[in-house]
């Protein structure tokens, strides 16, 4: 029980790091649980996947929580009124890959959750970082650099890019924060918001495994699922901290080179000691 629950924390960790960077979660779990290999019950594990991925979205609206509540003490009504604009921003933005997801969600389980899939993502999105940061996209003029500058429009097109990240291995937060760039947010605004999309698309997709799964499992199961869940909490916390920091004064160029090298390592790994 103890080899397992450090599993759990480990992946944990991962969960947290990787659900924020622009580098896939699914890409780090797939390689990093092939490797140390948790042992839980199919249903079970895909609960496990499910609840951290929620310890995430929790350590958001922890973070975010003045800037999302529109009753925060000391608002007055413009800004209140503000909260709930960008509310109607982030769900607009939430509509494109919601749909499509809840459309093919048994599909991608079947077809798209393969690391021949996982592989490919990283390395081409890969790629797209690196030509997109060190070309035009990267230099030019930031048209949006505060959250209300953002339009329904540009919050629309946002949507459209983070339908990209229903594809393994594509990351949810690369997409949306890369898209950004390209239709002339900041960095920082395009993080953040990228942040907020995440609450009712990961929450809203939790929520549907939830339901399919339930929730009969044994003790040991749930404390696994537990340390994972305070793991991928407290590192969410840091590193979303860390993220928008960082993309104030880099661009997502090493990101991009990091991808690449993952993509490599997946491949080399499965074709050899992951077929034996």
């Amino acid at each position: 029980m103890f080899q397992e629950g450090l599993k759990s924390l480990l992946l944990g960790i991962v969960q947290g790091i990787t659900e924020w960077l622009p580098i896939s979660s699914t890409g780090h779990l797939l390689l990093l649980d092939e490797v140390i290999h948790l042992s839980l019950g199919e249903d079970a594990r895909e609960l496990f996947f499910v609840i951290i991925q929620l310890a995430s979205i929790l350590a958001v609206i922890i973070l975010y929580f003045s800037t999302l509540n529109p009753f925060t003490k000391g608002k007055d009504a413009k800004q209140k009124t503000e909260t709930y604009i960008l509310w109607l921003k982030v769900i607009i933005a939430t509509i494109p890959a919601g749909v499509i997801g809840i459309l093919i969600d048994d599909l991608m389980d079947t077809y798209l959750y393969r690391w021949e899939v996982v592989a490919i993502a990283l390395f081409a999105y890969g790629l797209l970082y690196i030509v997109l940061e060190k070309g035009k996209w990267g230099k030019r003029e930031h048209r949006v650099k505060e959250l209300s500058e953002i339009t329904y429009r540009d919050a629309l097109s946002l949507g459209l890019f983070q339908m990209l990240a229903l594809i393994p291995g594509t990351s949810r937060s690369g997409s949306t924060i890369l898209g950004g760039i390209i239709i002339g947010m900041e960095r920082s605004v395009a993080a953040k918001f990228s942040f907020f999309m995440a609450i009712p698309v990961m929450a809203g997709a939790s929520l549907l495994k939830l339901i399919k799964l339930g929730l009969s499992y044994s003790t040991e199961e749930y404390l696994l699922i537990g340390i994972a869940f305070i793991a991928s909490f407290l590192v969410s916390l840091l590193c979303i901290k860390a993220l928008v920091a960082y993309v104030r004064r880099h661009d997502f160029s090493a990101f991009g080179y990091y991808r690449v090298a993952l993509a490599v390592l997946v491949t080399v790994y499965f074709l050899t000691w992951g077929a034996a």
